[in-house]
Protein backbone atom coordinates (compact mmCIF):
# COMPACT_ATOMS: atom_id res chain seq x y z
CA UNK A 1 0.00 0.00 0.00
CA UNK A 2 1.04 2.83 -0.77
CA UNK A 3 1.25 6.62 0.45
CA UNK A 4 -1.06 7.88 -1.76
CA UNK A 5 -3.80 5.04 -0.81
CA UNK A 6 -3.08 5.46 2.73
CA UNK A 7 -4.06 9.26 2.43
CA UNK A 8 -7.63 7.75 0.63
CA UNK A 9 -8.82 5.66 3.84
CA UNK A 10 -10.62 7.22 7.02
CA UNK A 11 -8.22 5.44 9.08
CA UNK A 12 -5.37 5.42 7.66
CA UNK A 13 -5.55 8.70 6.88
CA UNK A 14 -5.94 9.52 10.72
CA UNK A 15 -3.42 7.72 11.82
CA UNK A 16 -0.78 9.14 9.52
CA UNK A 17 -1.86 12.52 10.60
CA UNK A 18 -1.49 11.60 14.36
CA UNK A 19 2.13 9.99 14.00
CA UNK A 20 3.07 13.13 11.91
CA UNK A 21 1.71 15.12 14.87
CA UNK A 22 3.63 13.25 17.48
CA UNK A 23 6.81 13.30 15.67
CA UNK A 24 6.57 16.93 14.76
CA UNK A 25 6.12 17.79 18.09
CA UNK A 26 8.86 16.14 18.67
CA UNK A 27 11.05 17.51 16.61
CA UNK A 28 10.05 20.67 18.00
CA UNK A 29 10.94 20.51 21.42
CA UNK A 30 14.45 19.56 20.31
CA UNK A 31 14.63 22.45 18.22
CA UNK A 32 13.18 25.02 20.81
CA UNK A 33 15.37 23.80 22.78
CA UNK A 34 18.51 24.59 21.07
CA UNK A 35 16.83 27.69 20.15
CA UNK A 36 16.59 29.38 23.70
CA UNK A 37 19.86 28.45 24.77
CA UNK A 38 21.14 29.80 21.70
CA UNK A 39 19.41 33.04 21.60
CA UNK A 40 20.77 33.49 25.41
CA UNK A 41 23.84 32.93 24.07
CA UNK A 42 24.18 35.86 21.96
CA UNK A 43 26.49 38.93 23.62
CA UNK A 44 29.41 39.41 24.50
CA UNK A 45 31.14 37.60 27.81
CA UNK A 46 32.74 39.49 30.57
CA UNK A 47 35.89 38.27 32.74
CA UNK A 48 34.04 38.60 35.84
CA UNK A 49 36.34 36.62 38.19
CA UNK A 50 39.09 39.74 40.12
CA UNK A 51 42.75 38.74 40.53
CA UNK A 52 43.40 36.16 43.00
CA UNK A 53 45.00 37.11 46.56
CA UNK A 54 47.08 33.56 45.91
CA UNK A 55 48.70 31.23 43.41
CA UNK A 56 47.36 27.89 43.27
CA UNK A 57 49.57 24.94 42.42
CA UNK A 58 48.58 22.98 38.95
CA UNK A 59 48.66 19.53 38.15
CA UNK A 60 48.80 19.75 33.85
CA UNK A 61 47.97 15.91 32.52
CA UNK A 62 48.28 15.40 28.59
CA UNK A 63 47.18 12.03 28.22
CA UNK A 64 49.48 10.94 24.66
CA UNK A 65 48.57 8.07 22.74
CA UNK A 66 50.93 7.92 19.73
CA UNK A 67 51.57 11.50 19.85
CA UNK A 68 55.11 12.09 18.62
CA UNK A 69 54.38 14.69 15.67
CA UNK A 70 52.65 17.48 18.21
CA UNK A 71 53.10 16.68 21.83
CA UNK A 72 56.64 18.31 21.99
CA UNK A 73 55.40 21.64 20.58
CA UNK A 74 52.71 21.65 22.77
CA UNK A 75 54.34 20.91 25.88
CA UNK A 76 56.76 23.47 25.00
CA UNK A 77 54.03 25.76 24.35
CA UNK A 78 52.73 25.64 27.48
CA UNK A 79 56.07 26.12 29.47
CA UNK A 80 55.80 29.83 27.76
CA UNK A 81 53.46 30.40 30.46
CA UNK A 82 52.88 33.61 32.73
CA UNK A 83 52.30 31.84 35.48
CA UNK A 84 54.67 31.52 38.23
CA UNK A 85 56.69 28.17 37.50
CA UNK A 86 57.24 26.83 40.72
CA UNK A 87 53.81 26.74 40.91
CA UNK A 88 52.54 24.23 37.73
CA UNK A 89 54.15 21.05 36.88
CA UNK A 90 53.01 19.18 33.82
CA UNK A 91 52.63 15.40 33.18
CA UNK A 92 52.77 13.46 30.07
CA UNK A 93 50.82 10.30 30.27
CA UNK A 94 53.06 8.66 27.08
CA UNK A 95 51.42 5.41 25.77
CA UNK A 96 52.96 3.90 22.61
CA UNK A 97 55.33 6.76 21.48
CA UNK A 98 58.72 6.87 21.12
CA UNK A 99 62.21 7.07 23.41
CA UNK A 100 63.55 10.09 21.66
CA UNK A 101 60.03 12.27 22.01
CA UNK A 102 59.54 10.96 25.89
CA UNK A 103 63.34 12.00 26.06
CA UNK A 104 62.49 15.45 24.42
CA UNK A 105 59.70 16.17 26.89
CA UNK A 106 61.80 15.38 30.13
CA UNK A 107 64.64 17.87 28.52
CA UNK A 108 61.88 20.53 28.25
CA UNK A 109 60.85 19.70 32.52
CA UNK A 110 57.85 17.84 31.88
CA UNK A 111 57.35 14.79 33.57
CA UNK A 112 57.07 11.57 31.94
CA UNK A 113 54.34 8.57 33.00
CA UNK A 114 55.11 5.66 30.51
CA UNK A 115 51.76 3.53 30.41
CA UNK A 116 52.19 0.17 29.05
CA UNK A 117 49.50 -1.65 26.07
CA UNK A 118 46.79 -2.13 29.26
CA UNK A 119 46.44 1.80 28.85
CA UNK A 120 44.99 2.55 25.77
CA UNK A 121 41.75 4.64 27.37
CA UNK A 122 42.39 8.13 28.06
CA UNK A 123 40.36 7.54 31.42
CA UNK A 124 43.24 4.97 32.01
CA UNK A 125 45.97 7.56 31.30
CA UNK A 126 44.34 9.82 33.49
CA UNK A 127 44.25 7.69 36.29
CA UNK A 128 47.79 6.38 35.80
CA UNK A 129 48.75 9.92 36.31
CA UNK A 130 46.67 10.49 39.54
CA UNK A 131 48.08 7.26 40.97
CA UNK A 132 52.16 8.60 40.36
CA UNK A 133 50.85 12.06 41.87
CA UNK A 134 49.57 9.92 44.90
CA UNK A 135 52.45 7.85 44.88
CA UNK A 136 55.31 11.02 44.33
CA UNK A 137 53.14 12.51 47.33
CA UNK A 138 53.86 16.33 45.86
CA UNK A 139 50.50 18.33 46.53
CA UNK A 140 48.13 19.97 43.98
CA UNK A 141 45.62 21.96 44.89
CA UNK A 142 44.23 22.50 40.81
CA UNK A 143 44.60 20.03 37.64
CA UNK A 144 43.98 20.92 33.96
CA UNK A 145 43.74 18.36 31.55
CA UNK A 146 44.59 19.01 27.70
CA UNK A 147 44.78 17.07 24.96
CA UNK A 148 48.36 16.01 23.12
CA UNK A 149 47.62 18.95 20.46
CA UNK A 150 46.03 21.52 22.47
CA UNK A 151 47.50 25.14 23.01
CA UNK A 152 46.65 27.81 25.61
CA UNK A 153 47.35 31.38 26.04
CA UNK A 154 49.98 32.23 28.05
CA UNK A 155 47.27 33.77 31.02
CA UNK A 156 45.47 30.31 30.62
CA UNK A 157 46.88 29.10 33.99
CA UNK A 158 46.50 33.37 36.00
CA UNK A 159 42.86 33.25 34.54
CA UNK A 160 41.95 29.87 35.75
CA UNK A 161 43.32 30.33 39.38
CA UNK A 162 41.46 33.71 39.17
CA UNK A 163 38.37 31.56 38.70
CA UNK A 164 39.08 29.01 41.35
CA UNK A 165 40.27 31.56 44.16
CA UNK A 166 36.89 33.27 43.71
CA UNK A 167 35.36 29.68 44.27
CA UNK A 168 34.92 27.69 41.22
CA UNK A 169 35.28 24.11 41.26
CA UNK A 170 35.13 22.54 37.58
CA UNK A 171 35.83 24.60 34.87
CA UNK A 172 35.68 24.32 31.22
CA UNK A 173 37.43 26.83 28.72
CA UNK A 174 36.48 28.18 25.52
CA UNK A 175 37.72 25.44 22.92
CA UNK A 176 38.37 26.86 19.38
CA UNK A 177 40.19 25.50 16.27
CA UNK A 178 43.64 26.39 15.56
CA UNK A 179 43.25 24.50 11.83
CA UNK A 180 40.56 25.57 9.40
CA UNK A 181 42.46 24.20 5.84
CA UNK A 182 39.90 21.85 4.91
CA UNK A 183 36.22 21.89 4.46
CA UNK A 184 35.55 19.02 7.08
CA UNK A 185 37.84 21.07 9.45
CA UNK A 186 35.95 24.27 8.49
CA UNK A 187 32.40 22.67 9.85
CA UNK A 188 34.15 21.07 12.26
CA UNK A 189 35.26 24.29 14.20
CA UNK A 190 31.93 25.40 13.73
CA UNK A 191 30.35 22.65 15.45
CA UNK A 192 32.58 23.35 18.27
CA UNK A 193 31.60 26.91 18.53
CA UNK A 194 27.54 26.50 18.53
CA UNK A 195 28.39 23.26 21.19
CA UNK A 196 30.43 26.31 23.00
CA UNK A 197 26.95 28.83 22.13
CA UNK A 198 24.20 26.26 22.99
CA UNK A 199 25.94 24.08 25.73
CA UNK A 200 28.49 26.30 27.42
CA UNK A 201 27.45 29.93 27.04
CA UNK A 202 23.92 29.68 26.90
CA UNK A 203 23.05 27.74 29.56
CA UNK A 204 25.54 29.22 32.51
CA UNK A 205 23.81 32.34 31.51
CA UNK A 206 20.27 30.48 32.35
CA UNK A 207 22.21 29.01 35.35
CA UNK A 208 23.08 25.36 34.30
CA UNK A 209 26.19 23.63 34.40
CA UNK A 210 29.09 24.07 31.05
CA UNK A 211 29.15 20.82 29.45
CA UNK A 212 32.81 19.65 29.45
CA UNK A 213 34.48 18.93 26.22
CA UNK A 214 37.56 16.24 27.45
CA UNK A 215 40.42 18.78 26.95
CA UNK A 216 40.62 22.07 28.49
CA UNK A 217 39.31 21.33 31.61
CA UNK A 218 40.25 21.99 34.96
CA UNK A 219 39.18 20.83 38.36
CA UNK A 220 40.03 21.12 42.15
CA UNK A 221 42.75 18.29 42.80
CA UNK A 222 40.68 16.64 45.72
CA UNK A 223 37.44 16.36 43.52
CA UNK A 224 38.92 14.91 40.38
CA UNK A 225 41.10 12.54 42.53
CA UNK A 226 38.04 11.35 43.84
CA UNK A 227 35.96 10.81 41.01
CA UNK A 228 38.58 9.71 38.43
CA UNK A 229 38.39 6.22 39.32
CA UNK A 230 34.64 5.96 39.40
CA UNK A 231 34.88 6.39 35.47
CA UNK A 232 35.12 4.00 32.99
CA UNK A 233 36.57 3.69 29.67
CA UNK A 234 33.72 5.57 27.20
CA UNK A 235 33.58 8.96 26.88
CA UNK A 236 35.46 10.31 30.01
CA UNK A 237 34.02 14.01 29.30
CA UNK A 238 30.56 12.98 29.72
CA UNK A 239 31.23 10.46 32.47
CA UNK A 240 33.03 13.33 34.60
CA UNK A 241 30.10 15.45 33.78
CA UNK A 242 28.09 12.93 35.49
CA UNK A 243 29.94 12.11 38.33
CA UNK A 244 30.10 15.96 39.13
CA UNK A 245 26.41 17.03 38.81
CA UNK A 246 25.19 14.00 41.26
CA UNK A 247 26.87 16.13 43.59
CA UNK A 248 25.43 18.99 42.62
CA UNK A 249 28.99 20.69 41.39
CA UNK A 250 28.43 23.09 38.95
CA UNK A 251 30.46 23.21 36.08
CA UNK A 252 32.03 26.82 34.73
CA UNK A 253 32.15 28.58 31.47
CA UNK A 254 34.92 30.70 30.71
CA UNK A 255 34.60 32.17 27.50
CA UNK A 256 37.63 33.97 27.62
CA UNK A 257 39.53 31.57 28.43
CA UNK A 258 40.91 29.82 24.73
CA UNK A 259 42.47 26.37 24.29
CA UNK A 260 43.35 26.02 20.52
CA UNK A 261 42.58 22.05 19.37
CA UNK A 262 42.95 20.70 15.90
CA UNK A 263 40.11 19.94 14.28
CA UNK A 264 39.61 16.90 11.76
CA UNK A 265 40.34 17.71 7.90
CA UNK A 266 38.85 14.27 6.17
CA UNK A 267 35.78 13.16 6.09
CA UNK A 268 36.76 9.63 6.61
CA UNK A 269 38.18 10.86 10.35
CA UNK A 270 34.76 12.97 11.20
CA UNK A 271 33.39 9.48 10.51
CA UNK A 272 35.15 7.49 13.20
CA UNK A 273 35.15 10.63 15.24
CA UNK A 274 31.66 11.10 15.89
CA UNK A 275 31.07 7.45 15.53
CA UNK A 276 33.23 7.24 18.85
CA UNK A 277 31.20 10.59 20.10
CA UNK A 278 27.93 8.81 19.25
CA UNK A 279 28.44 5.47 21.38
CA UNK A 280 29.76 7.44 24.04
CA UNK A 281 26.42 10.02 24.26
CA UNK A 282 24.19 6.81 24.05
CA UNK A 283 26.54 4.58 26.80
CA UNK A 284 26.17 7.80 29.10
CA UNK A 285 22.77 8.05 28.68
CA UNK A 286 21.72 4.62 29.85
CA UNK A 287 24.33 4.66 32.79
CA UNK A 288 22.98 7.74 33.68
CA UNK A 289 19.52 7.20 33.38
CA UNK A 290 19.67 4.87 36.55
CA UNK A 291 20.22 7.75 38.79
CA UNK A 292 17.19 10.16 37.15
CA UNK A 293 14.33 9.17 39.18
CA UNK A 294 16.69 10.01 42.41
CA UNK A 295 17.47 13.35 40.54
CA UNK A 296 14.00 14.50 40.10
CA UNK A 297 13.26 14.15 43.26
CA UNK A 298 15.82 15.80 44.59
CA UNK A 299 15.57 18.48 42.20
CA UNK A 300 18.86 18.28 40.38
CA UNK A 301 17.86 19.77 37.26
CA UNK A 302 21.11 20.42 36.17
CA UNK A 303 21.85 16.32 35.62
CA UNK A 304 18.34 16.38 34.48
CA UNK A 305 19.16 18.51 31.91
CA UNK A 306 22.16 16.75 31.17
CA UNK A 307 20.52 13.26 30.23
CA UNK A 308 17.85 15.23 28.14
CA UNK A 309 20.97 16.58 25.80
CA UNK A 310 21.88 13.36 25.48
CA UNK A 311 18.39 12.06 24.26
CA UNK A 312 18.78 14.66 21.11
CA UNK A 313 20.02 13.79 17.53
CA UNK A 314 23.10 15.20 16.49
CA UNK A 315 22.32 18.56 14.82
CA UNK A 316 23.53 17.82 11.54
CA UNK A 317 20.62 14.59 11.57
CA UNK A 318 18.13 16.92 13.03
CA UNK A 319 18.64 19.47 10.08
CA UNK A 320 18.45 17.01 7.26
CA UNK A 321 15.66 14.99 8.98
CA UNK A 322 13.21 17.67 8.85
CA UNK A 323 14.06 18.98 5.88
CA UNK A 324 13.78 15.68 4.17
CA UNK A 325 10.21 15.22 6.25
CA UNK A 326 9.15 18.39 4.86
CA UNK A 327 9.91 17.98 1.18
CA UNK A 328 8.75 14.03 1.31
CA UNK A 329 5.32 15.89 3.01
CA UNK A 330 5.07 18.70 0.38
CA UNK A 331 3.63 16.80 -2.51
CA UNK A 332 0.66 15.08 -0.86
CA UNK A 333 -0.31 17.59 1.78
CA UNK A 334 0.83 21.31 1.53
CA UNK A 335 -0.76 21.96 5.01
CA UNK A 336 1.12 19.09 6.38
CA UNK A 337 4.88 20.02 5.37
CA UNK A 338 4.45 23.82 6.03
CA UNK A 339 4.74 22.83 9.88
CA UNK A 340 8.10 21.65 9.30
CA UNK A 341 9.25 23.89 6.30
CA UNK A 342 8.55 26.47 9.40
CA UNK A 343 10.62 24.27 11.67
CA UNK A 344 13.42 24.37 9.69
CA UNK A 345 13.28 27.67 9.58
CA UNK A 346 13.43 28.38 13.15
CA UNK A 347 16.43 25.52 13.25
CA UNK A 348 18.34 27.71 10.42
CA UNK A 349 18.20 30.90 12.68
CA UNK A 350 19.23 28.77 15.91
CA UNK A 351 22.17 28.04 13.91
CA UNK A 352 22.69 31.56 13.12
CA UNK A 353 22.34 32.70 16.31
CA UNK A 354 24.80 30.49 18.06
CA UNK A 355 27.55 30.94 15.02
CA UNK A 356 30.06 33.72 16.03
CA UNK A 357 30.62 36.22 13.88
CA UNK A 358 34.33 35.41 13.01
CA UNK A 359 33.32 32.00 11.63
CA UNK A 360 30.79 33.54 8.93
CA UNK A 361 32.84 33.79 5.95
CA UNK A 362 33.57 32.41 2.54
CA UNK A 363 35.51 29.55 3.60
CA UNK A 364 32.20 28.20 5.72
CA UNK A 365 30.03 29.18 2.64
CA UNK A 366 31.92 26.69 0.45
CA UNK A 367 32.14 24.43 3.28
CA UNK A 368 28.48 23.91 3.64
CA UNK A 369 28.07 22.04 0.13
CA UNK A 370 30.09 19.79 2.61
CA UNK A 371 26.69 18.95 5.31
CA UNK A 372 24.93 16.14 3.18
CA UNK A 373 28.36 14.37 3.05
CA UNK A 374 28.15 14.79 7.07
CA UNK A 375 24.60 13.67 6.99
CA UNK A 376 24.90 10.50 5.28
CA UNK A 377 27.97 9.59 7.24
CA UNK A 378 26.33 10.68 10.76
CA UNK A 379 23.03 8.43 9.42
CA UNK A 380 25.54 5.15 9.15
CA UNK A 381 27.12 5.97 11.80
CA UNK A 382 23.68 4.99 13.46
CA UNK A 383 23.94 1.30 12.48
CA UNK A 384 27.66 1.27 13.26
CA UNK A 385 27.45 2.75 17.07
CA UNK A 386 28.07 0.00 18.97
CA UNK A 387 30.89 -0.94 17.00
CA UNK A 388 33.05 1.63 18.11
CA UNK A 389 36.30 1.81 20.18
CA UNK A 390 37.05 1.48 23.77
CA UNK A 391 40.25 2.32 23.23
CA UNK A 392 42.56 5.82 21.98
CA UNK A 393 42.07 5.90 18.57
CA UNK A 394 44.65 7.94 16.95
CA UNK A 395 43.91 11.20 14.78
CA UNK A 396 46.59 11.32 12.30
CA UNK A 397 47.82 15.37 12.70
CA UNK A 398 49.89 17.20 9.89
CA UNK A 399 53.68 17.40 9.93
Amino acid sequence: MDIESLFNLENGEYIFRIADAVLFLIFAIFVLYLFVFAAKSVGKSENKYPPAAKKYKFAVLFPAYMEDKVIVNSVKDFFLQKYPRENYDVFVISAEMKDETNKALEALSATVITVDETCHTKIRALQKATDYIAENKPEYDMVVVLDADNLVDPDFLEHLNNAFYSGCSAVQTHRVAKNMNTSVAVLDAVSEEMNNSIFRKGHTKLGFSAGLIGSGMAFEYDIFRKIIYNADSVGEDKQLEVLLLKQNIYIEYLADIHTYDEKVKKSSQFYEQRKRWLFSQVHNLFLGARALPKALFNGNWDYCNKLFQWIMPPRVMLFGSILIIACLLLPFSFYMSIKWFILFGVLCVTFALAIPDYLVNKRLLKALFYVPVLFMLMFFNHFRIFRSHKTFVHTPHDE
